[in-house]
């Protein structure tokens, strides 16, 4: 199964840690021009340090970039950056992102925007920045990462139940108009990754257990009696960013373990 992405630039948000690093590591590991964004700087650049030692095709090269992609004008400044770098970008990942969840009453207005800037309007202007490249060389890969929620709202799960919706179907509407011209749209619906987020919830519940007694312990209540791993998450990027994945598009992926309820 060829999943080289040998002469491919990737662009991947929120790369410094969990998912989106592993989705990093594992396109620089098949021959990819990498670029990792996200907010901290240190965190980033660590990152990148990392990537850059891990064994790669002579071709494979990584690089990073600060920016807020909730910011129009960062992310602007951003995509120029790259492009002068590695030039046009191949494969976008838009996977920044953090959960935020409230009950409806408790959501104000600028929890709202600031939910919908960061989730929904980040990957909008992002592709609309690829898209030229991606359409004049009939090539081009775009996997948005949301959640089960997308598919399964539940009480208490706004802003980002709402957002991640609206991120599916922006998938479904792009992928029927990249089709003509080789641009591929999926999107993977993440269930219960053990992440940095899951390290945070960790951090702010102080649980009377250690970090991987309380992974163990949250995983046995899921369908496989486990958390997945982000490189697990990052094989399936990997399969729909690569000649593997040719013929996917339009697809929202449950990498759940069997979490949610639908297909």
């Amino acid at each position: 199964m060829d999943t080289s992405l040998i002469g491919r630039t990737a662009l991947v948000t929120g790369g410094s840690l969990g998912i989106g690093l592993a989705s990093a590591e594992a396109f620089y590991r098949a021959g990819a021009r990498v670029a990792i964004t996200a907010r901290r700087a240190d965190v980033l650049d660590q990152a990148c340090a990392a990537l850059a030692q891990c064994e790669a095709p002579a071709e494979a090269a990584v690089r990073s970039f600060t920016c807020d992609v909730s910011n129009p004008e960062q992310l602007r400044e951003m995509f120029a950056a790259v492009t002068a770098e590695f030039g046009g970008v191949d494969i976008l990942v838009n996977n920044a992102g953090h959960a935020a969840a409230k009950p409806f009453v408790d959501l104000t207005d600028e929890d709202w925007y600031a939910d919908i800037d960061l989730k929904l309007m980040a990957a909008v202007r992002l592709t609309r920045l690829v898209w030229p490249h991606m359409q004049s060389q009939s090539w081009g890969r775009i996997i948005n990462l949301l959640n089960v929620f997308a598919k399964t709202p539940d009480a208490r799960t706004a802003p980002t139940s709402v957002t991640r919706a609206a991120g599916m179907a922006l998938t479904k509407v792009l992928a029927g108009e990249g089709a003509p011209h080789n641009i591929l749209v999926n999107a993977m619906l993440i269930g219960s990754i053990r992440s940095d987020q899951i390290a945070r919830r960790y951090e702010q519940l102080q649980p009377d257990q250690s970090f991987e007694e309380f992974v163990a312990a949250a995983g046995v209540r899921l369908p496989m009696g486990r958390m997945g791993e982000p490189e697990e998450a990052a094989n399936l990027a990997l399969f729909l960013a690569s000649p593997a994945g040719s013929y996917i598009t339009g697809c929202a992926i449950n990498m759940d373990g069997g979490l949610s309820r639908v297909v």
